[in-house]
């Protein structure tokens, strides 16, 4: 066995195409060789901006051998009466390309059979790989390929050189007219554009040798080591975002990273106003004290080695200094207005085409906070301090810093709102309406913020599909899931009693005036847009397939309890009788579901057995009505429980079907009540017994 080297040599290919592009390049290895019969011990895959790698490790040099059954005619079409083959058996053994003494008999479904054993030896791998190398490259797909030149292939961005080497063997193909070879090529300034690889088990130092570390892991180490060894040169701690780590190990071949200070002066500004210049725009790492206070440092990773490392620094310094400069002039500009001035400028700000401005938005999240005030029966103090937040929560879109860094909005607002003399309160929810703002992030802490971010994605989602516009597969301009979810996790967390559907018709009553729309059927696709979110989330909190079916089959209007239902259902489920009443009343569920609505008149409860079921039916209906209405779901399904004997009893002693129309009725009747408890908690039926 050997090992593979497959190097796809590039223009520089943008960091955020590298991580989806490898993946893609190991399963379609891994599923080729598979295809071609071809074992292995295993397949890594390694990037830089310049290359795509696949190696190969312990690539066998031959293919598996192949064993086909074919099968052919019927026993009796294919033998005559002597046992002598016939033009079929003969005709099919031609065409298979054996003997007909070869053929077998096997037995199957549908009678005797003839079956010819093909046997195909495996061929060497070097044969195989000219061909299947190319289906490979040519097998990952990008979101946005590009055309170079007169060429008609299509890639992440221009193929320079490929390399393939099977062992020290190389694998001749070509895709179009770039023909593979043994060279290969480091670093674009520090390493030669000529290196020879001989051997596929040399490329990886020769890679070193000429400044390109292939290795992403490898790269990164080295990224995280400088880094911390930087920031505690200066007392400090260096803040290091995931994605930004990421993308930076994508932007170099050969990581060294340097340390570069600014004017003190810029600490002056908010801590985030200087942050996200440094990590949006240049891509530094900024430095902290251990108090978590901003130092005039940053550390930015050089794409190359340690020399001239002072030249590095004080071109990134430079860089930096503009962008800091602008964010102090727009700071100090947005302040000479305060805050509430900014208001009127959103109505030259479009929010969607068909929905109006920016300003029309915020006139409707105020109305959203009077609508929750009401349904959430919240005080006056509270309420008035969520107005004037809503009122101000999109201003800050219209400053000169936000417009600059757009990252900021929220951020900005609250700072310029505590600066124009709002309450900290009112300030604190300006930036809190955002939350959360992805799957990780925080929620608001105050129920000001709290309502404004209810009040702004409902309406946002509202008018959406009031517009018809929905998500669709990986489609969702206005991160409607994203703003679903959220709303969804912010009311959980809070332990609010909200009603989903009214705040959904709430939310729809403010665009009645905008945008003709029929309410009731908007309502329940919005209602059923949301069911999705809150499946995610009970299946984040562990609950089965089948107890989610049962709890959203019985409703979701209510989220907190939705969740104290699921939680019920699970408990009880473990319990040693629940099994026994689910079968009861699956059974009484089959029988009277297609009953249409009956009710129970008492001249005809004849037998005992149905008198003492209702008896206690009537009794447990109380004591569940008022579980239920305390939220105490568990008390309420162990209430139902108790009823396992009465129920059994009933089919035992009863003929539910009886000849006589108004007993069948009414015992029909009576097993419309016993489902009819367990109905407002989950559907029973939807559980699937252990």
């Amino acid at each position: 066995m050997r090992n593979l080297l497959l190097e796809i040599g590039t223009e520089e290919i943008p960091a955020r195409y590298i991580p989806s592009s490898l993946k893609q390049l190991k399963e379609l290895a891994q599923e080729k060789l598979e295809e071609r019969r071809l074992d292995f011990a295993s397949v890594e895959v390694y990037g830089t901006p310049r290359r795509l790698v696949l190696s190969v490790q312990g690539l066998k040099e031959q293919q598996k051998d192949l064993v086909l059954e074919v099968r052919g005619p019927a026993v009796k079409a294919a033998f005559d009466q002597e046992g002598n083959p016939t033009k079929a058996a003969l005709g099919f053994a031609k065409g298979q390309g054996v003997e007909p003494h070869e053929l077998t008999v096997k037995s199957t479904e549908n009678g005797e059979y003839v079956f010819a054993t093909k046997k195909e030896i495996g061929g060497n791998t070097s044969a195989v790989l000219p061909e299947l190398l190319p289906e490979i490259i040519l097998g990952v797909h990008f979101a946005k390929p590009m055309r170079w030149g007169n060429k008609e292939l299509r890639y992440v961005r221009p193929i320079r050189w490929i390399v393939a080497l099977y062992g020290q063997e190389l694998i001749e193909f070509a895709i179009e007219d770039i023909n593979t070879a043994k060279i290969s090529r480091g670093h674009r300034f520090l390493g030669s554009q000529n290196i020879m690889v001989e051997d596929a088990n040399l490329y990886h130092g020769l890679m070193e040798e000429n400044f390109v570390i292939v290795d992403p892991q490898k790269r990164k180490e080295l990224i995280l080591a400088g880094v911390k060894e930087l920031a505690t040169s200066v007392q400090g701690v260096a803040e290091i975002d995931p994605d930004l780590l990421e993308e930076v190990i994508y932007l170099v071949e050969y990581p060294t990273p340097l340390m570069g200070g600014f004017d003190p002066k810029y600490l002056e500004i908010p801590k985030e106003a200087v942050i996200t210049p440094m990590k949006e725009h240049q891509r530094y790492f900024p430095v902290l004290n251990q108090e978590g206070e901003l130092l005039p440092k940053f550390i930015t990773v050089r794409n190359g080695n340690k020399e001239h490392l002072e030249i590095v620094q004080a071109g990134n310094e430079k860089v930096l200094e503009a962008r800091l400069a602008d964010a102090k002039f727009f700071y100090d500009e947005d302040q000479k207005i305060k805050l509430e001035e900014y208001v009127p400028r959103l109505e030259s700000v479009v929010f969607q085409e068909s929905l109006g401005t920016i300003y029309e938005k915020v006139e409707r999240i105020i109305q959203g906070v009077n609508s929750l005030t009401n349904l959430l029966q919240l005080e006056e103090s509270i309420a008035e301090k969520a107005k004037r937040a809503a009122y101000l929560c999109k201003a800050d879109l219209v400053t000169n810093m936000v417009y600059e860094f757009p990252e900021l909005q929220g951020i900005m607002g609250e700072k310029y709102a505590k600066l124009s003399g709002e309450n900290e309160v009112v300030a604190k929810a300006i930036f809190e309406h955002y939350l959360p703002r992805n799957a990780e992030d925080i929620l608001p802490e105050t129920m000001e913020g709290t309502m404004v971010s209810i009040a702004d994605k409902m309406d946002t989602i509202a008018g959406c599909f009031a517009v018809g516009i929905e998500p669709t597969g990986s489609q969702d301009p206005y991160g409607l899931r994203r703003q679903a979810l959220g709303i969804c996790k912010i009311i959980l967390d809070k332990g609010l009693n909200l009603p989903l559907k009214a705040l959904i018709g709430q939310a729809l009553d403010n665009y009645q005036s905008k945008v003709e729309l029929d309410k009731e059927k908007l309502t329940q696709e919005i209602y059923s847009f949301f069911e999705q979110r809150i499946r995610n989330i009970l299946t984040e909190n562990g609950y089965r397939y089948d107890v989610i079916e049962a709890i959203i089959t019985a409703g979701y209007d209510n989220l907190q309890e939705t969740l104290l239902r699921a939680e019920a259902l699970e408990e009880i489920k473990k319990t040693a009788n629940f099994n026994k009443l689910l079968t009861a009343f699956t059974r009484a569920n089959n029988l009277c579901k297609k009953a249409g609505k009956i009710s129970i008149n008492n001249e005809y409860i004849v037998e005992n057995v149905e008198k003492n079921l209702y008896e206690k039916v009537v009794k447990a209906q109380v004591e569940v009505n008022k579980a239920v209405g305390e939220k105490e779901f568990l008390r309420a399904l162990e209430i139902i429980a108790q009823l396992e004997e009465a129920i059994n009893a009933f089919f035992e002693g009863v003929m539910v079907m009886s000849e006589d129309e108004n007993i069948r009725l009414n015992r029909l009747a009576l097993l419309q009540q016993v489902t009819g408890l367990v109905e407002p908690i989950a559907d029973l039926t939807k559980i699937v017994q252990d």
